[in-house]
């Protein structure tokens, strides 16, 4: 049994960000991560991301209970189980979402946390390829950088996108979040830039944190109120270690509730089920879970794509091109342009994200994706609003028991509507001049579906989660009863406890939620060296 000053357990992309700014203020800092290290070629070359998602050395790879708006389909959603956590493994689009996003969180409780106030961690986290301005930063831990897979189909589906109506944005991360533009990316010279690249083995200065890898966390250690350490498994071993100042939960929007609840936080009535003892109730623990939902159109085009380079002859030259020059296919993220567009006018902001790939994929026999071997393209339609809440729960009191995950991606009517919307906005630029004489035919939903019942079907068949979990320690006024915690990141009713991780976003931001939760852990750092200071 040793200490150390604060413990972080959670090694993912808030848990990167939170060690790395408090060891840079001169804490001793334990990290405990229970995957193993993110310095692997799968994770660092891009184009790998398809052997290292699903693949339970690097993810956990967590079973959704079935999903009645899917027709009872029982998703398999990913978790990072490594250093980097979802930054290790993610598609590497770099979108901080909408300012309407944060200015939701504060009027919702989250004080502090409107666009304003996290703007300027967004910035200082950056080291942004198109340089610094009011809204980019340079300089920072995280690289953003323009994508090196470059087709021109992407150029003509932008210009087809104007055509239809979209404007051109000139970074949907800076002024101008609604419209389009080109996606931009996790990464420095052609690889993978993940959180823990950026904030543990490029650090910057302060005191090295320890990082404990392959350690399991059993139960958090709670005295008189107080966290005071952790209880974990590593080597087959039960150990305990206590720290000075507290601990920070940055497990993930799966993991953290499920922690939380083995130590006795959460729902009183669910923690007696399972024979553990309360030590605070919290009912919102676990609650307020939410998922973009999404579906794709694909279409079969005569131009130069992904899937054309990715064989014979010229899957040889992108090999060598990565090798000489971290360029080209190898490179490639889940997507390569995007908009932001509102459906219906009335809205405060986007409702969905269209998102451009020059490539699409098929599925094997397995239901494992698989590059088709034709040239294509996809486009995927994501509703950012969704309108369900589900819930993360404990299976057992077992701790190394998966979470139980209940969540209807679908969550009403509307939600269907909107995405058939979305599918229409998708036709309608594929249908553009500047991209279409390009299309040879639609292969989903399939050209034949244009009646808008036949299309909501398809929705309910074909969406798919898109991984981007989010809300299940809810930040918010200790008035709220779903609230767990407060604007500082402190556990309601627990001294030394913090929670920095995608589960204390209130709801979801638009787009992909990745550099919102690296946000999170950089601005987090400040609130627990606030109170540490305070003390």
């Amino acid at each position: 049994m040793e200490d150390t000053d604060i413990i972080v357990v959670g090694g993912g992309s808030a848990g990167s960000a939170m060690t790395g700014r408090l060891a840079e203020a001169g804490l001793s800092v334990t990290l405990i991560e229970a995957g193993g290290t993110d310095r692997h070629m799968r994770s660092r070359i891009p184009a790998l991301t398809s052997a290292i998602v699903q693949n339970p050395a690097y993810d956990w790879c967590y079973q959704a209970e079935p999903d009645p708006s899917l027709g009872g389909r029982a998703d398999i959603w990913p978790a990072g189980r490594m250093l980097g956590g979802g930054s290790a493994l993610n598609g590497m689009m770099f979108i901080r979402g909408h300012r309407w996003d944060y200015d939701e969180w504060a009027r919702q409780g989250a004080a502090g946390w409107d666009y304003d106030a996290v703007l300027p961690y967004f910035r200082r986290m950056e080291d942004n390829e198109r340089g610094a301005d009011t809204w980019r930063g340079t300089g920072g831990p995280i690289a953003v950088s323009e994508g090196r897979a470059r087709y021109p189909i992407t150029d003509q589906w932008i210009a087809a996108a104007q055509a239809a109506g979209i404007p051109r944005s000139p970074d949907l991360n800076g002024e101008q979040a609604e419209g389009v533009d080109y996606v931009q990316v996790s990464q420095r010279n052609g690889e993978r830039c993940s959180a823990a690249g950026g904030y543990l083995h490029e650090r910057r200065g302060g005191k090295a944190p320890t990082v404990l890898l392959e350690a399991q966390l059993l139960r958090l250690r709670i005295e008189d109120g107080r966290a005071v350490g952790i209880v974990y498994w590593q080597d087959g071993v039960e150990k305990t270690l206590l720290a000075r100042h507290g601990v920070v939960l940055s497990a993930g929007s799966m993991n953290t509730p499920r922690l939380l609840m083995l130590s006795g936080i959460g729902p009183a009535d669910h923690l007696r089920t399972h024979g553990i003892a309360v030590v605070r109730d919290l009912p919102g623990v676990g609650a307020n879970l939410q998922d973009h939902v999404g579906t794709h159109v694909v279409n079969e085009v005569d131009a130069r794509t992904l899937n054309s380079d990715a064989q014979g002859l010229r899957g040889a030259w992108q090999v060598l091109r990565y090798a000489l020059a971290r360029r080209g296919a190898l490179t490639t993220a889940i997507g390569h342009a995007q908009a932001f567009v509102k459906s219906r006018a009335d809205l405060p902001a986007p409702n969905l994200q269209i998102s451009f790939a020059a490539f699409a994929f098929d599925f094997d026999e397995q239901g494992r994706l698989m590059l088709r071997k034709t040239p294509s393209v996809s486009t995927l339609v994501g509703l950012m609003r969704p309108s369900h809440r589900g819930r993360i729960s404990l299976r057992s009191a077992d701790p190394f028991a998966p979470p139980k995950i209940e969540h209807r991606q679908l969550g009403s009517d509307d939600d269907i509507d909107q995405i058939v919307e979305g599918i229409g906005i998708a036709r309608a630029i594929l249908n553009e001049t500047a991209i279409g004489t390009h299309i040879k035919s639609e292969l989903r939903p399939g050209a034949a579906l244009t009646d808008p019942d036949q299309l909501r079907a398809y929705v309910r068949m074909a969406s798919i989660p898109l991984y981007h979990p989010v809300g299940t320690a809810k930040m918010g006024r200790a008035d709220d009863a779903q609230a767990v915690v407060d604007a500082d990141l402190a556990v309601i009713g627990i001294d030394g406890l913090w929670v920095a991780d995608a589960s204390v976003m209130p709801t979801l931001p638009a787009g992909n939620t990745n550099a919102t939760a690296i946000m999170i852990g950089d601005k987090g750092a400040d609130h627990v060296l606030k109170k540490l200071r305070r003390n």
